[in-house]
Parts: structure tokens; sequence; C-alpha cells
């Protein structure tokens, strides 16, 4: 019988570069601060547009300076400096473009608003010699570590199926900046889920999807997808997201199920349910061999903050040449833009028509 093995380390940087940060908004207080907080790391500054917020993040989090703009903060740092920008899709061009040469640059998804942007995004990091990484921090959760080693070991057996589901509620009035914009729950959501896709199984050859409105939340572009990724006749790849279960949390799910040859996965997203008061986590794997059925087990940390403090750990370890591969690095984001691009071109042809008439 296979033994199971789970591993959900992530090797910390030796010399942590002082962090910068662009932007004060929600995912900064609530995971990019605790994370680095939690690692012990130097948060050496921070700016943002309204300054109010900043003042408040630093006041609550022990941050060393506010600075009253991206040049004045750009001008502060030192070259070993790790500049954490979070900022809407829509400025991450301006603010790029105002850091230094050769800086190393982490910067909150979706790359862009679209394959346009994400394409210029792409073009800066290049001519400025950034070592940058884009924050799809998801791969970096510790239950998704601990799924990917047990996957590559062959413990499973060969990945045949990747199924993700969410049916929960989602407060979206959190992030009022997402109103009114043409794209958004694949764009803001679900790109971490093809992103994800493409981590386990590498890139998919089509994409099949269709993003739709709900009826009573109108003024957001779209709040829930169904897309399918084409890995060819074996392997099945999907994703079912709908943000508006208001019925209560009894049938809310969040899930990853990963199916292999000899064995299968199952990692409960439980920060997703009942959002932001989350329920715990899950990891539960049954082998095929294994008559006891499905067998549970712990993993220390979760999405919120660990995930934040895996992601900028590999990018400072990278950084200071102690590792050589960058996991979110800003080539791979760009791949990953280009199968959200798909997906919204998928969305807009409507599918293949049906033939009613065929008496």
């Amino acid at each position: 019988m296979k033994t199971v093995h789970i591993d959900s380390s992530v090797q910390m940087p030796k010399s942590p570069g002082p962090i910068f940060i662009i932007g004060a908004g929600a995912i900064v207080r609530d995971a990019h601060l605790p994370a680095y907080v939690k690692a012990g790391w130097n948060i050496a500054g921070i700016t943002d547009p309204e300054q109010e917020k900043a003042f408040e993040l630093a006041g609550r989090y022990g941050i060393k300076k506010v600075y009253s703009s991206i040049n004045e903060t750009a001008g502060a740092a030192p070259a070993n400096a790790v500049f954490d920008i979070a900022v809407p899709a829509g400025a991450i061009t301006e603010v790029i473009s105002k850091i230094p040469m050769g800086a190393t640059v982490m910067i909150q998804k979706p790359m862009g608003n679209n394959i346009d942007e994400a394409t210029e995004i792409l073009r800066i990091c290049k001519e400025k010699k950034f070592v940058a990484a884009m924050n799809f921090q998801k791969r970096f959760i510790p239950a998704i570590l601990a799924a990917k080693r047990i996957i590559d070991s062959g413990t499973i057996g060969r990945l045949h199926h990747i199924e993700i589901r969410m049916n929960i509620y989602t407060p979206w009035e959190l992030w009022n900046f997402l109103f009114g914009l043409p794209r958004m729950e694949m764009l803001y959501h679900s790109i971490h889920y093809m992103d994800l896709m493409r981590y386990f199984l590498g890139d998919p050859g089509h994409v099949y999807a269709k993003t739709v409105k709900h009826p009573h939340m109108t003024q957001l572009a779209s709040t829930r997808s169904v897309i399918i990724l084409n890995y060819g006749d074996e392997i099945q790849a999907f994703i079912n997201t709908n943000h508006n279960h208001v019925f209560g949390d009894k049938y809310q799910d969040a899930f990853i199920k990963w199916e292999g040859t000899e064995g299968a996965i199952r990692h409960t997203l439980g920060t997703n349910i009942n959002f932001p008061h989350g329920v715990p986590d899950s990891f539960e794997v049954s082998m095929t061999e294994d008559k006891r059925g499905w067998i549970s087990y712990p993993i220390e940390g979760k999405w919120y903050p660990d995930a934040f403090l895996g992601s900028m750990a590999n990018l400072m370890c990278v950084a200071e040449g102690s590792q050589t591969e960058l996991i979110n690095s800003i080539d791979s984001a760009y791949r990953t833009m280009q199968v959200v691009e798909a997906a919204y071109l998928s969305s807009n042809q409507q599918g293949t028509p049906v033939n009613y008439d065929t008496r």
C-alpha cells in the first residue's frame, strides 16, 4: 500500500529584503500584511492615493513609513527592496512604470483588465528587467502545495480529472471597484482556478466557457461561470462557479477534487464558505487499494494568510538566489491571462447553434 506523504512546507528566504507596499485596500489589510507579520519580515513603507487608508494600516501593523506617492516610495527604497503592488488591474501599468530598473516586484492579480494590458505589463517588466511575479497565491495554499507534491510523486497515479466547484455567496460590495467593469467573475475570481489548472495540467489546447450575470446583481458584469479546459480525450478539467447562493450555508460548496488512476484528493476551501467568516478547511485522500475510503489529513495553515506568505517567500528566494524556479513568474501569469482571454472569447461566441429543423 502506498504511503500518503503530506508536505506543505515553504522555503523561506535567508535575507528577506524590506517590503514597500503600493496600495492599502482590503486584500492588503486582510491577507498581505498578516502574512508578512507572521513571517517576521520588514514592512518598510506603504503608500495609497487615499492616505488615510495607508495611515490606518501603518498604525495597525507597525509599518515604519507612509509615503505620499509612488515616486517617493520608489526613491526611498534600497536596491534589495521588494515592491508589493496591490492596485486595481487598470492601474498596474502606470505603477510599474515608476518602479526602478531591476527591482523585485510582486503584483496582485489580475494582470490587467484584458490581454492588451497584460501584454503591456509583460513588456514593461521585461524592459525594466524586473524579478517579477503575479500574486496567483492560490498555488501556495498549504493544501494545494500538499496536493501538488502528492500528485507529482505519483502516489495517486496519472492525473486525469480536476473539478473546481464554488457554490457560495460572495459579498462583492466589499470590492466596490468591481462594479461597472466590463469583465468580472472570470477575470477576478475564476482566473485563480484557470491558473491552478495550468499549474497541475499545463497549458490547455482549447477553452469552452460561459459567464453570466445574476438577476439580483445586474450591476456586475458576471457572477457565475462554467469553464471547460480541453486537455484531450482522457483528461477532464472544469470549473463551476456561482457566487449568488443566498440560501444559507447548508449546500454551499467550495472544493477542488483531483482524481488519478490510483487515488483521489479533495480539498475544501473553507474561507470561501460563509465568507468572510469561513469554516474549517478539509483535506482528504482516497486510494483505490485502500478499503477505508476517504482519509482526512491535517494541514497546517490555510489560504489567508499562508498562501500570501508562500508566494512572497518564493519571490524573495529567487531574488536572493536561494531558489531558481519562480512559481508565479510574470511569464506564467501571461499564459494564464491568455487562457482567460480565450474563455471570454468562447463566452461571447455563444456556443454551437442547435439545429432544430431536422424533419
